[in-house]
């Protein structure tokens, strides 16, 4: 039997078995784990510790600066799914999605990010760089380094952004996106212009970043500050303090305070990033189009800026669907809504 048909068969009978429904991208159904029409998906907010608190077994590849940490599960010859965390999250934003798109036959990879956990920097003098290039360069190298040719993309926040640009700029390793908060890329020359006072004040760790006071307090006071961010950006969600803990580890690693702040002085132009992604930074700053198929997700009780659906939907030119997630979900949709995400990775992966 072929490896694709094994892949199949596997795919259906772990769907099949988790009780999320494979129909073609853009259908819409309604289920018991469904309320409302369209395109609204309700999720019961996570408020019990998850019986599963990390991964079988963590490895690690070199992929261009960097020795990165990740966490694979699922069967070796399956279909690829690269997920990306963000800021101040970890690799344990998927600690449920992975279970469950394992079983459906996917080989799900979770690199911790520049700046988290167990990856580290190959040379000493690499920049620690934390413009949108340098992390789309980063995943790109990642697949390249697994040798693997395509994949089906998934991730929020720093994460989203990424498979973002990877879709938009190669559109041929991408088998099709999950986005949540959709479409994410940015320039400094847009970041310019000054938005109306409320939104200003949505970020206002960034602009706390921007100065060297903000960069002491976030170094002195990291973990304090993640669960602070964690708690406005998903107001609902009663995580626990073994939950937090688990990712606070990540932000232990050396360059994650300098890798957070370059990231957020970047966008206001405070920070020059690298002139070999200059050329990356041109195109994404005309916001290409992105043509895959793909899912945006977004959760109702999202405390953090985030865009408007109706603002970005036209940025999607193939089969497009967007999903929100009702019943008090907040920015950390995979973590607190994981049925939901790993049933858009299998939805846009059949597209």
């Amino acid at each position: 039997m072929s490896n694709d048909i094994n892949r199949q068969r596997r795919s259906l009978l772990g769907v099949t078995a988790l009780g999320l429904a494979t129909l073609p991208l853009g259908t819409r159904v309604a289920t018991a784990a469904q309320t409302g029409a369209g395109e609204s998906h309700s999720a019961a907010p996570k408020t019990e510790p998850t019986a599963r608190t990390g991964f079988s077994a963590l490895t690690h590849v070199h992929a261009g600066e960097l020795d990165v940490v990740y966490a694979e599960e699922g069967p070796a010859d399956g279909r690829p799914v690269l997920l990306l965390h963000g800021w101040p999250y970890d690799i344990h934003a998927y600690v449920d999605v992975a279970p469950i798109l394992a079983a459906a036959g996917y080989r799900v990879l979770i690199p911790y990010l520049r700046g988290y956990g167990g990856t580290r920097f190959l040379a000493d003098n690499t920049p620690r760089n934390g413009q949108q290039a340098a992390l789309a360069a980063d995943a790109l190298a990642f697949l390249d380094a697994l040798n693997i040719d395509k994949a089906v993309l998934g991730g929020f926040d720093w994460g989203a952004r990424t498979v973002n640009i990877l879709a938009a700029l190669w559109p041929e390793r991408c088998a099709g996106m999950v986005s949540v908060s959709g479409y994410l890329i940015g320039s400094q020359e847009a970041n310019r212009n000054p938005l109306p006072p409320k939104a200003e004040l949505a970020w206002w760790y960034q602009y706390y970043f921007a100065t060297e006071r903000g960069e002491a307090g976030y170094r002195q006071y990291t973990a304090d500050f993640a669960r602070l961010i964690w708690q406005l950006a998903s107001p609902k969600w009663a995580f626990d303090d073994a939950t937090f803990a688990r990712t606070a580890a990540s932000f232990e690693n050396p360059d994650h305070v300098a890798i957070s702040i370059d990231n957020y002085r970047w966008r206001l132009g405070l920070s020059k990033g690298e002139a070999k992604y200059d050329g990356l930074e041109k195109r994404l700053a005309a916001f290409p189009t992105i043509g895959v198929p793909t899912i945006t997700m977004e959760g109702d009780a999202n405390g953090a800026p985030h865009p408007d659906p109706s603002a970005y939907a036209k940025k999607f030119t193939g089969k497009y669907e967007f999903r929100l997630i009702t019943g008090g979900i907040g920015h950390n949709l995979p973590q607190e809504a994981p049925e939901a995400f790993a049933k858009a990775i299998v939805d846009v992966g059949r597209a």
